[in-house]
């Protein structure tokens, strides 16, 4: 079974700006590799995935969710950062933006799983996310993670760079080591999660999982050459 969380939230908030339906991010709880996780997506839909107030406390109670039953969390990265015309809203109290990052560091030390696709761009506090999870994704020519993009960067310092070389696959898998995986296309990075998934273990609990047994592909003899 899946569970949606929080799909009413933000109804009727905003309407000055917009709108922002579901609080621009999809929570759901459900089974990969029957292991039961939370997934959280960014909706680039609502305003390129920009992150509202009621954005970041729907991403605080899938956290919390999280730590409280420790359920591995998936992260599926697109987001524009804070909402700019409402960013003094965003940090005031800890209640809001930057504990999700505080929740990061908390769910590392507890051992809770935390993975991280970067599907589209991340860009300023759409960043830090999945650079703080255990294990980051990135999309080839999709995926970005940058503090600014190339146009903010050709207004500060006059110089220019293409996004993909600024923040895009190749750079963070091969050069800054930020992500650990590369994904051709979004299908790739998602059979790479749950590739992931299946190879952790379980928490503390009374029984055992049982896994059916399969054959190897390929000839174990051709190990020892």
């Amino acid at each position: 079974p899946v569970i949606e969380i929080g799909a009413f939230a933000g109804d009727g908030m905003y309407q000055e700006h917009g709108g922002c339906p579901s609080g621009g991010v999809v929570v759901k709880m459900g089974y990969i590799k029957g292991k039961q996780c939370l997934v959280v997506a960014n909706d680039a839909t609502v305003k390129a995935g920009a992150w509202f107030p009621i954005t970041g406390k729907k991403n605080l109670r899938a956290q919390e969710i999280a730590i409280e039953n420790k359920l591995p969390i998936i992260y599926l990265v697109d987001s524009a950062g804070v909402y700019l015309p409402m960013q003094d809203e965003i940090f005031p109290d800890k209640e809001h933006f930057g504990r999700i990052f505080r929740n990061n560091a908390v769910m590392s030390s507890m051992g809770i799983t935390q993975i991280a696709a970067v599907m589209g761009s991340c860009v300023a506090g759409g960043a830090y996310l999945p650079i703080m999870s255990d294990e980051a994704l990135i999309v080839d020519k999709t995926g970005s993670i940058f503090l600014a993009g190339s146009y903010l960067v050709k207004a500060a310092i006059g110089e220019t760079i293409d996004n993909e070389t600024l923040g895009g696959a190749t750079t963070h898998t091969e050069i800054s080591g930020v992500t650990d995986y590369k994904a051709k296309d979004d299908k790739e990075a998602l059979d790479t999660i749950k590739n992931i998934i299946d190879k952790i273990g379980d928490y503390d609990k009374a029984g055992f999982s049982r896994i059916k047994a399969e054959k190897p592909t390929e000839n174990p003899q051709d190990i020892y050459g």
